[in-house]
């Protein structure tokens, strides 16, 4: 494999990751089938020309940032008004949370803590976890994007990287209130709702999937469901610090599956 297949391979499932697209979404806009574009991800298959400036102005940068991967990746919430640009030390690829996402994660996020925030065990850690597990639950059962958050791996289990953001806009818009508490003489750090989730902004499955995840998980205290998180196939097999792909829930095993496939599944 080239240099070039390497850098343009990493870049591509970056950019993809980070925009919150699943690799039949990309395939869709470049005209080729899901398994086509899987193989460019791989490094199986080429890119033409064209692809590559199609691929450019489906994730809005310019083609020569696609080989170029001195430049970190930037996650920004999309606001109505301009976004002042800030200098930085070493160059940076933005990448921009769309309102509506931004919104949607609001209103989940509203709906899981006005449901379960009260509970002692519920802080920010376990807070990451069922984020995560609401969405990668609902992208395997319907193979499409909730939240749409951006995930990467740590030691810690999954964090969503949008999430700072979020919680500072929150805050600041006084929908939340962030608490630093003890549990079990372990700092914590807890968010309490300042008003109920506009629920005409989530759907019946989108609902649905957020009660099972919340009967299922919310019970348990950080390192439990840390624990748990590491079990689940796209924990497990993404590297230390690297984004974690949506694509990796359909390799899942019991209990972490939520879907019943048939053999040409």
């Amino acid at each position: 494999m080239s240099r070039i297949t390497k850098i343009l391979r990493r870049r591509l499932k970056d950019l993809r990751v980070n925009t919150g697209l699943s690799q039949r979404e990309v395939a869709s806009k470049l005209k080729i089938s899901r398994s086509a574009y899987s193989q460019i991800e791989t490094g199986e298959r080429k890119v033409c020309a064209e692809e590559l400036f199609k691929l450019a102005e489906v994730f809005k940068v310019d083609v020569n940032d696609l080989l170029d991967l001195k430049k970190g990746i930037e996650v920004i919430l999309e606001e109505k008004e301009e976004i002042k640009k800030k200098k930085k030390k070493a160059p940076v690829m933005r990448i921009s949370v769309p309102q509506k996402n931004f919104e949607k994660f609001k209103e989940v996020l509203l709906y899981i803590l006005n449901k379960v925030g009260s509970k002692a065990n519920v802080g920010e850690t376990v807070i990451y976890k069922l984020l995560y597990f609401i969405d990668f639950d609902y992208y395997e059962k319907y193979e499409e994007q909730f939240i749409g958050a951006s995930y990467i791996k740590n030691k810690y289990g999954p964090t969503p990287i949008e999430f700072v953001k979020l919680i500072s806009k929150m805050i600041e818009e006084r929908e939340i209130e962030k608490i630093d508490s003890d549990y079990y003489r372990y700092p914590q750090t807890k968010y309490l709702p300042l008003r109920k989730p506009n629920l005409q902004k989530l759907s019946a499955p989108e609902k649905d999937v957020i009660d099972e995840v919340l009967n299922r998980l919310s019970d348990m205290n950080a390192n439990q469901i840390r624990d748990y998180s590491h079990g689940d196939v796209p924990w497990m097999t993404t590297d230390d610090e690297e984004p974690i792909d949506y694509e990796l829930v359909f390799y899942r095993n019991p209990p972490y599956n939520v879907r019943e496939y048939d053999i040409e599944d």
